[in-house]
């Protein structure tokens, strides 16, 4: 690709059969429609438990490393460390697993004026155990936000949209070992050290896009100041990561294209409205759905969404949280994922529960790509 002529994004939303089923992507290669050093970055949902245990990420993120690096004549293993493969397990209800493939290609002929959507890509260093929840991670996530942004060719943080991170976390052998050498960590419950890196990835990217200031002071906000929220964070974590990865979107006038985004924050499980204001914005009217005309105009669509920790939605009790057969988090992806596809008229939905500090509290956030019409 030329750097020096303007570049354009590419959004390939493809299905799988299974969490390694890379065909699609494979089809695409093999027809040229796309090179494999075009792809930038991947963003998906496979159909396992979205835990701590969920094996499924790694699963697909190995076959496609393999896949890309046969291609790029490139060490899969090497090539783990410079292409985000950012992954929600859970496709629970109407949800279907796939993956979204962004590409970055020179414009095409007569492709439309920017400001159109750009992308952007970093990775911070591998987080040690120690640092994984505390404030030394929200700065190395915010540093990675604002190299994305300098790759996305974006300089005012106001054009940022959505920010998609990837943050590691603390298994029980990870902590031990810590613990073995006199260390501390933030937390050694597995399940609560993913919670504290999404929050420090959400802080990180609040911090990078000017919403909250350098102070350490704030590490014990993580998971207490639930009144302290970033619109444009959407962060998961894994054992399949050691380090955080950034993928940032918004528009730049340096890029052409026609892909635009809106981004907005759900108060709620139930807050239909916002999924409409963010589809209205790109000119999707849903009343109360897309038409399959406009439905077809959507490249993805991207959802973070919480259980709310106070055992009630608009003032009537829910159960998500007493469930012992079923984790909260699978209940509301179920939800709000059945929520979302019902207005896009498609289960192709990355909903990713866990929203600590990303949206506000109980809520979460709808982002949507899309063509202008």
């Amino acid at each position: 690709m030329n750097r020096d002529n303007a570049p354009q994004l590419q959004v390939f939303r493809l299905g799988m059969a299974h969490p390694g089923d890379l065909s699609e992507l494979a089809a695409l290669l093999d027809d040229g429609t796309l090179r494999a050093d075009q792809v930038q970055a991947v963003i998906g949902k496979t159909e396992g438990n979205g835990g701590v245990n969920d094996f499924t990420r790694g699963y697909f993120t190995q076959s496609l490393m393999h896949l890309l690096g046969q291609r790029l004549g490139r060490d899969p293993l090497l090539l783990q460390h410079e292409l985000p493969c950012i992954l929600s397990g859970g496709t629970e209800g109407v949800l279907s697993p796939h993956y979204t493939v962004f590409a970055r290609t020179d414009a095409a002929p007569g492709a439309p004026a920017g400001p159109a959507l750009a992308m952007g890509r970093a990775f911070s260093p591998p987080m040690v155990a120690t640092v994984v929840g505390r404030w030394a991670q929200v700065r190395a996530v915010a540093k990675a936000v604002r190299a994305a942004m300098a790759d996305a060719l974006i300089d005012d943080p106001a054009d940022v949209r959505f920010v998609q991170v990837k943050g590691p976390c603390v298994t029980a052998a990870r902590a031990a070992a810590a613990l073995a050498a006199g260390q501390s960590v933030a937390s050694a419950d597995p399940n609560r050290s993913m919670a504290l890196s999404r929050a420090a990835g959400a802080f990180g990217v609040a911090l990078a896009l000017g919403e909250i200031d350098d102070n350490p002071a704030l590490e014990a906000a993580l998971l207490s100041r639930f009144d302290l929220w970033c619109g444009r964070a959407s962060v998961s974590s894994g054992v399949e990561v050691q380090a955080n990865e950034v993928v940032l979107l918004g528009h730049s006038r340096h890029w052409r294209g026609p892909l635009r985004m809106a981004c907005e924050p759900m108060s709620d499980a139930l807050d239909l409205p916002a999924v409409t204001r963010a589809l209205a914005q790109l000119g999707l009217p849903a009343n109360p759905q897309l038409s399959p005309a406009d439905s077809r105009r959507v490249a993805a669509a991207l959802v973070k969404c919480e259980p709310d920790r106070r055992g009630r939605v608009r003032g009537a009790r829910h159960t998500m949280l007493d469930d012992t057969d079923i984790n909260a988090q699978r209940h509301v992806r179920g939800a709000v994922g059945g929520l979302v596809a019902g207005a896009l008229g498609d289960g192709r939905v990355f909903v990713s529960g866990g929203a600590e500090h990303q949206g506000p509290d109980g809520g979460g956030l709808i982002a949507v790509i899309a063509e202008t019409a």
